[in-house]
């Protein structure tokens, strides 16, 4: 298999950044994690923190072009919703269940997106494009493994059935956000899709906290340590959520979730160095199953007809949105830009 020059620092250059995904993911886990043992269970006000955080950020980018917006604005209402759902869920499982445990069930959100980018996005995947996700699965099942050759002590308050019910809930909520964001990132507008999903998301996550968390709200004694855990979880989903558009444009949502496994390695790690606990030698043989995964995959991502678009040539176009303004010219560039985005889609 021939790779240009420009391929493989496009390929480097996506799976940097599926690691620093893979990274806020992790940080915004422990945060959670944290949060929960010190008994605050406040999922939608975590979630409520990081959706501002995207507001004050994206939206000023966003008026300051006043331009209108490229996607339907009850799209993005829906999207945002499924999303809130989502982050309620998983954030509500580490109630139940533990760091390692919930960040591994993350993985199911491959699945789902494999599925739903095969049936509604038309996309196709390869014999090899399989084997990768499947060996990246398999990775993680060692990672299983090594959890269980060092069990955790039982906590009595945990009901770990309970809580990896609701993370594979939450993946599918994230298996269909994914799947929408690709879409329109890869349509329309990056700026615009985070702006958003923060703004809408920001309104869902109000309204849902008067509903069913006003009182859980009320209780939290607010110390500099729980401010700093709420700011951690939100600056991680930030960064999740502006480093997660060019992921999907420049690859597609399955490669994204599939370098979102390897979160479950940070998530190993932060274990042992903030409390001291040793992991096993099967972790490391995990690592390198994921890692030999994501290769597969990647290395095969334009053998499909149908896949997304090369790497290059979507971070080429991607340079070019943050520079918009409202002229003429401008609006007559970007149909040209939807124009070749439709065409070689």
């Amino acid at each position: 298999m021939e790779i240009k020059a420009k391929d493989a620092w496009g390929l480097l250059l996506v799976l940097l950044l599926g690691q620093l995904v893979a990274f806020s993911m992790a940080a915004a886990s422990f945060a959670s994690s944290l949060v929960a043992n010190l008994g605050i269970d406040a999922p939608l006000t975590q979630s409520f923190f990081a959706y501002l955080l995207l507001t004050l950020v994206y939206v000023p980018i966003l008026l300051r072009r006043r331009q209108k917006l490229r996607v339907p604005w009850y799209w993005y209402l829906a999207l945002s919703f499924i999303d809130v759902q989502g982050n309620y869920l998983v954030v509500k499982a580490y109630q139940y269940s533990y760091i390692t445990s919930v960040t591994l069930l993350d993985c199911w959100t491959v699945v789902w997106v494999i599925v739903l980018t095969w049936y509604a996005l038309g996309t196709r995947y390869s014999f090899w494009q399989f084997l990768g996700a499947g060996t990246c699965v398999s990775g993680l099942g060692l990672v299983l493994l090594s959890d269980a050759k060092s069990p955790d002590e039982q906590d009595p308050s945990k009901i770990p059935l309970l809580g990896d019910a609701l993370v594979i809930a939450g993946t599918v909520c994230f298996a269909f956000s994914n799947v929408g964001e690709e879409y329109c990132v890869k349509k329309k507008d990056r700026v615009e899709v985070v702006a958003m999903l923060g703004l809408f998301g920001l309104l869902v996550s109000t309204i849902q906290i008067f509903i069913f968390e006003r009182k859980s709200l009320e209780a939290i004694a607010w110390s500099p340590t729980m401010l700093s855990l709420f700011a951690g979880y939100a600056i991680a989903l930030l960064s999740f959520y502006s480093i997660t558009p060019f992921v999907l444009q420049m690859s597609g949502a399955a490669l994204f979730n599939l370098s979102l496994l390897t979160s479950d390695m940070w998530a190993v790690t932060v274990r042992v160095l903030f409390y001291q606990q040793q992991i096993n030698w099967i972790y490391y043989m995990a690592f390198a199953t994921v890692a030999i995964g994501l290769v597969i995959y990647s290395l095969n991502e334009s053998s499909s007809g149908d896949a997304p678009t090369a790497s290059t040539e979507a971070a080429a176009r991607y340079q070019q949105l943050p520079s918009e303004d409202n002229s003429t010219g401008t609006a007559s560039n970007l149909d040209s830009q939807e124009s070749k985005q439709q065409d070689i889609c």
